[in-house]
């Protein structure tokens, strides 16, 4: 089996303004760089579905998806918070986005595809049960776990947030659902100022100084990953794949490079292998220095592929 790469062409439409760092260009970034490395034409590409409104309830309130839609304009841009805008083809490109996450599951459950990454946007992990947040509208590795939950009848669902900001709407979400572990390495103090102080048996939550490298990383995910992470034995692991952590990444200020993302790829993947059949649903989320971004994801996808 081959892994499953999922997008839409709508996910190049949303735009928050012509100079935003979350940009269209970082989709095409990473696609072109796939291309460059004869990466692309040996993985399964599809195209995303649209969420439906059911499935986002799943995870976000009624009200707040009411709200969205009836906040999506037909023209110009409509501020949902200070750092999350939508134009006209934001709504589209969202739910498309959270539609990967549903499809992603579908093809890995089924046996369709060893993996799946989604290679869309806006990301989501910011987003909370009922409120936009940091570029994020909804939640779509939220969406993507609670198919599995519902759809397959899964017990234990595990995401791995290696994004610099901590995945605080994930957590919004699922912080009182036993069935469902997040584990988050994140830079702190730093955006969204969450997650240092609120870790449970399920929310493992590690807060990191600037300047973190590797090494670093890699005691995290060893020694307060791994051990949760066994004794929970997922039956599925999603990732929200941020490479805003990168040394190059202008929005934050750790010190990871390409190979630390094949050391956190071959981790996950090592812990899918022993717990959830190798099932491993990977979703973008940050990542602003568009080479870097590209590298780096590219050799995460790279990683996923050697499955």
């Amino acid at each position: 089996m081959t892994t499953a790469f999922i997008t839409h062409p709508d996910t190049l439409l949303h735009i928050m303004d012509g100079n935003h760092p979350e940009s269209p260009a970082r989709i095409t970034a990473i696609k072109n760089y796939l291309i460059k490395q004869d990466v692309y034409n040996h993985l399964a590409i599809y195209e995303s579905p649209v969420a439906t409104d059911a499935q986002l309830a799943k995870v976000h309130s009624t009200d707040y998806i009411a709200r969205i839609r009836a906040l999506s304009p037909k023209a110009g841009l409509v501020r949902l918070d200070p750092d999350t805008a939508m134009g006209p083809m934001s709504l589209s490109a969202t739910l498309h986005a959270s539609g990967a996450a549903i499809l992603a599951t579908d093809m890995v459950m089924q046996g369709k595809a060893a993996n799946a990454f989604c290679c869309t946007r806006p990301p989501g992990h910011h987003a909370g049960r009922a409120n936009s947040a940091g570029f994020c509208i909804f939640n779509h590795i939220a969406v993507g776990v609670a198919h599995a939950l519902t759809q397959y009848k899964v017990k234990r669902v595990a995401i791995i947030d290696f994004d610099v900001h901590h995945g605080d709407g994930t957590e919004d979400i699922f912080k009182y659902n036993p069935q469902v572990m997040l584990c988050s390495t994140f830079q702190h103090p730093f955006y969204p100022h969450r997650g240092f102080d609120s870790r449970t048996k399920t929310m493992i939550n590690v807060p990191l100084a600037a300047n973190a490298d590797g090494k670093t990383y890699q005691q995290a995910f060893s020694h307060k990953f791994l051990p949760a992470l066994n004794q929970f034995k997922p039956e599925i692991i999603y990732v929200s794949a941020g490479f805003d952590a990168h040394v190059d990444d202008p929005l934050a200020g750790m010190n990871l490079i390409d190979q630390d993302y094949i050391w956190m790829t071959e981790f996950i993947k090592q812990v899918a292998k022993q717990h959830a059949q190798g099932r491993i649903v990977s979703l973008l989320e940050g990542g602003y220095h568009l080479p870097a971004l590209a590298k780096a994801a590219s050799a995460h996808i790279t990683s996923l592929m050697l499955a």
